[in-house]
């Protein structure tokens, strides 16, 4: 039996950081009306209410009146003169329109663990890391958000404690399309008919969400027969170009002040369990991925967002007739040319899947089926394969009687990981009596390791609600492996 240490170190979800964000359940009537009330009030009375707006919100936020002034062009639309307006009840205005939002305050759990892109000024032997976490917050709506932490040359860790503070990014989502990729995406949804064709013909060859809009006006104007039956579809390419976006934090927001949350309707319910590795090209340069599962209430849908520094995300969908269902686990480098990946179309077995093109997968092979009683129900990764020299180290978990969860490990070969080289016959890690109770109960799970030195740094859920780190020792692993052959 392989030795696990627990840490004592408790990320737990804070109801009291929260960030602002758009409030939008309203009616355009609704709008209309609030909007006339703000405007029947007198200068003074406005200032007066702003200001009491700022002494209780003020303090718990950043650039809160750039965001009012933001939100007030959401409702100026639906003024009744060019009068120009006061910057008070501009933002008296956009605050009627914004909410605070606690998107930790449920759980902050299936961390991910990655080097740091800075590793300037630590001691000999120290590592600077990212964790990323799912928040839950009102409504179950998962984001992404981030804490940074050292571990020394002993494998003591240090996680640093996170500000009140919480932003969200600047968004971009009039990017590139190139006309032919975006074609194939609509052909695997089943978007492709002829309305969809005629769309493509009226766009360059590399268009935006723009061009998009205005063609797709165009045509719908030109024959309003259309509208009914092609309206759909035309929600739906909106869709899957609002799917590809990009967003910018600002370099003097700290790593806890980052929060990538649900931009599109893809991601209405939620951005789930971010499985984030350091990818290598053969060149040598570096690059950060992650994929993680967007929820929109009824369907989920793997996307994968890429960044070199945790300041700038891409954020596009995936592609190609094998990607479905959750928990995919990019590898860290190519493997003899091509691209891999660990996933579970089926929901129960893990396979594993190469391409020539990232963003494309049309292949797949079963790797491990459900074999011990402890995942008799279903198994799946915990993270990216982490390079070792005896193997690729692949954490798992499975499912088993009482629906619990357990994190476990195989080991696969370097050159051609296909092969299972072998497999751990009792969990690596379970819930213990401490860990057992929370929002899922009887769970534990990861979304991705790290290795520092001789040790392997597991960060792991609790239930779905509380995250912790598990220290092991790297050979220990490895020789356990190597002595639990599948045959």
């Amino acid at each position: 039996m392989v030795k696990v240490e627990r840490t004592r170190i408790i990320l737990k979800p804070d109801s009291s950081r929260v960030f602002f964000r758009p409030f939008d359940f309203m009616s355009r009537e609704r709008v209309t009306r609030i909007v006339a009330r703000v405007m029947a009030l007198s200068e003074k009375e406005t200032e007066r209410e702003f200001e009491r707006i700022i002494l209780s919100f003020g303090d718990r936020h950043q650039r809160l009146k750039d965001f009012f002034l933001h939100r007030f062009q959401a409702a100026e639309a639906e003024l009744f003169s060019d009068r120009m307006l006061s910057e008070s009840r501009m933002m008296l205005l956009g605050a009627y329109f914004s909410q605070e939002y606690a998107l930790e305050a449920a759980a902050l759990f299936n961390p991910s663990m990655v080097p740091h892109p800075d590793q300037s000024d630590l001691p000999a032997g120290s590592t600077r890391f990212v964790v990323s976490l799912r928040a839950t917050g009102e409504g179950h709506i998962s984001s992404i958000v981030f804490r940074s932490g050292t571990v020394d040359v002993e494998g003591n860790l240090e996680v640093a404690k996170p500000t009140p503070f919480v932003t969200s990014p600047e968004l971009r989502t009039d990017l590139a399309y190139e006309k032919p990729l975006f074609q194939r995406k609509l052909a695997e949804l089943g978007i492709l008919n002829d309305f969809a064709e005629s769309v493509l013909a009226e766009l360059p060859t590399c268009f935006t969400l723009s061009d998009l809009r205005t063609v797709l006006d165009r045509i719908l104007k030109r024959d309003r027969r259309l509208f009914h039956d092609k309206h759909p579809t035309a929600e739906e390419m909106i869709s899957l170009a609002r799917a590809n976006y990009e967003v910018q934090f600002r370099p003097d927001q700290r790593m806890s002040e980052r929060v990538i949350f649900p931009h599109t309707p893809a991601e209405t319910k939620g951005i789930e369990d971010a499985r984030f590795v350091l990818f290598k090209e053969d060149d040598g340069t570096t690059c950060y991925y992650a994929t993680y599962t967007a929820f929109d209430g009824n369907v989920i849908l793997p996307q994968m967002l890429e960044t070199t520094d945790f300041l700038t995300f891409k954020i596009n969908t995936l592609n190609g007739p094998e990607v479905h269902n959750k928990g995919m686990a990019l590898f860290p480098r190519r493997i003899n040319g091509r691209y891999a990946m660990i996933s579970r179309q089926d929901g129960e077995n893990l396979f594993i899947m190469y391409s020539d093109m990232l963003h494309f997968w049309y292949e797949k092979k079963i790797l491990m089926r459900p074999t011990h009683p402890w995942e008799f129900v279903q198994i799946g990764n915990c993270g990216s394969p982490i390079e070792t020299k005896d193997g690729w180290l692949l954490l798992t978990h499975g499912v088993g009687p009482m629906r619990q969860y357990c994190i476990g490990a195989a080991l696969l070969d370097l050159e051609d990981p296909s092969k299972v080289i072998g497999r751990l016959r009792e969990p690596l890690l379970k819930p213990s009596k401490s860990e057992r109770e929370g929002y899922v109960p009887n769970v534990v799970y990861s979304c991705g390791a790290m290795v520092h030195g001789k040790k392997l740094i597991l960060p792991y859920a609790m239930s779905d609600q509380f995250s912790s780190f598990a220290i092991v020792d790297m050979q220990e692993l490895l020789d356990e492996l190597i002595q639990s052959p599948m045959h």
